[in-house]
């Protein structure tokens, strides 16, 4: 069987190269925008090169991968590759109308895949209507309208034009829970970020239907109710009607499952570590036996496991966890093993517009220079989300001059960090106002600055923070 493989496969090869012929001439037509040197570099294509039909196809598709080109042909004879292409149209203008609000504007023209100046896709076209559609869900605007209009100034360029109608907002009037035969709804309610529209919580962002919303609810009745035990939960939240007045009525179902209890807790070390050092831990998880199951208490357990490797300055240490569940039972168990032998070349920070380097690199737990582990990039990227004042965090990891050298990219979307407060209030002794003004990310250095003023009919009062 495999000698029958080998030679179909020798035959194959044979045939490709008995296809192929040398490259000695270029001609490139249908090109005006993009120059030919351009189309060559692209294309990965050089003179005096032997091109099979394979690399003929490889030609094709690194050239419609630039985005450049609508239509490409080769035709390769008597040495002679020509290269018919037709070019996109430019979009000379790409304005966004109907959305008044210039961050949200910009936010548009950031996340649509068509952009000024670049070429014209129509297959991109619908992608982002939808794409600018869950920009306005995402923000609690259900019934969004988005049309586009294309104005072709000629055969090479065109203007393109959105016109937006974000509509009213989805309000959510009701909320309820069914399957939940263990945890009150009352409770649920206090859990989830969602909550229903009344007329005093007008500056309540999470009265909004939006799918981000429901999502982050799925996640925290998830995590509340692993957290007692009920390892298999399951959250759907796919009933949401909307009502005659336009709101959403929205309806979690959940299925508890079994409550799971903890059997049994131990540790598996790699034979490179002195074992003794994780010895002390079995007193640690005697204490746990028979407690609930909960991922806050692995999370502690794992906290524990890091202190003795900081304690023993033991280098390139990874670890996971094992969950291993028999009947009503949870076994656990903590493999500790060391990882790839790295060291971090360098750490950029990436993103940063306001806020200052150095309160980013202060809650970092590693260095230039220290051993690479994930355990402590994953901890450093999880202490900068904990600030509060990014909207995104993420890190890619690079090789550095060396083999054993990584370079470190963290990215940061940085998002508002100010906050408005009002209320009043009417009571025995007349009405009051109160005030507030926050802001989490004062002139970048990360620190928190709070004014708060409250009138009656008698005084004015405040503090700042």
């Amino acid at each position: 069987m495999f000698k029958k493989i080998f030679i179909l496969f020798t035959f194959f090869i044979t045939f490709s190269n008995l296809n192929a012929e040398v490259v000695q001439k270029i001609i490139i037509e249908g090109n005006n925008r993009i120059s030919e040197e351009t189309i060559k570099v692209y294309g990965e294509i050089e003179i005096n090169k032997n091109y099979s039909e394979i690399d003929l196809n490889k030609i094709i598709n690194n050239l419609y991968y630039t985005d450049f080109f609508e239509n490409v042909k080769l035709n390769l004879r008597n040495n002679i590759l020509n290269i018919t292409v037709k070019e996109y149209p430019v979009i000379n203008q790409l304005i966004v109308s109907g959305e008044k609000r210039k961050s949200y504007e910009e936010e548009i023209k950031k996340l649509i895949k068509l952009k000024e100046k670049k070429s014209f896709i129509k297959a991109y076209l619908i992608k982002d209507v939808e794409t600018i559609k869950k920009i306005y869900s995402s923000l609690g605007y259900n019934s969004a309208e988005v049309e586009t209009k294309i104005n072709t100034i000629d055969d090479k360029t065109v203007d393109l034009l959105f016109e937006i109608n974000r509509g009213e907002k989805t309000k959510i009037s009701s909320i309820k829970f069914i399957g939940n035969k263990f945890v009150r709804s009352k409770r649920l309610r206090d859990v989830i970020a969602s909550d229903e529209s009344k007329f005093w919580k007008i500056l309540s962002r999470n009265t909004n239907f939006s799918e981000n919303l429901i999502n982050l609810d799925r996640r925290l009745l998830t995590n509340y109710y692993k957290s007692l035990g009920y390892y298999n939960i399951k959250v759907n939240s796919n009933i949401a009607k909307i009502n005659q007045s336009g709101n959403a009525e929205l309806t979690y179902s959940i299925e508890e499952g079994k409550r799971f209890t903890i059997n049994k807790i131990s540790t598996n070390v790699d034979q490179v570590f002195d074992k003794n050092i994780f010895f002390k831990l079995n007193k640690i998880y005697k204490s746990y036996i028979g407690d609930y199951y909960s991922p806050f208490k692995v999370k502690k357990l794992l906290d524990e496991i890091d202190i003795l490797i900081d304690d023993n300055d033991l280098q390139f240490v990874e670890h996971n966890v094992q969950e291993i569940i028999e009947k009503d039972y949870i076994n656990i168990v903590f493999n500790i093993y060391e990882g790839e032998k790295n060291l971090i070349q360098r750490i950029n920070i990436i993103g940063n517009n306001t806020t200052n380097e150095e309160v980013i690199r202060g809650e970092l737990i590693l260095d230039e220079g220290d051993p690479l582990t994930n355990i402590n990039l994953e901890k450093s990227i999880a202490e900068i989300k904990a600030r509060g004042i990014f909207k995104d965090v993420t890190y890619e990891v690079s090789d550095g001059d060396q083999n054993n050298l990584k370079i470190i990219d963290i990215n940061v979307e940085e998002q508002s960090t100010g906050e408005i407060s009002a209320g009043a209030g009417i009571g025995t002794s007349g009405g009051t106002l109160a005030f507030g003004i926050k802001e989490n990310n004062w002139l970048g250095e990360g620190k928190s600055l709070a004014l708060d003023v409250e009138v009656d009919e008698e005084s004015l009062s405040g503090y700042l923070n």
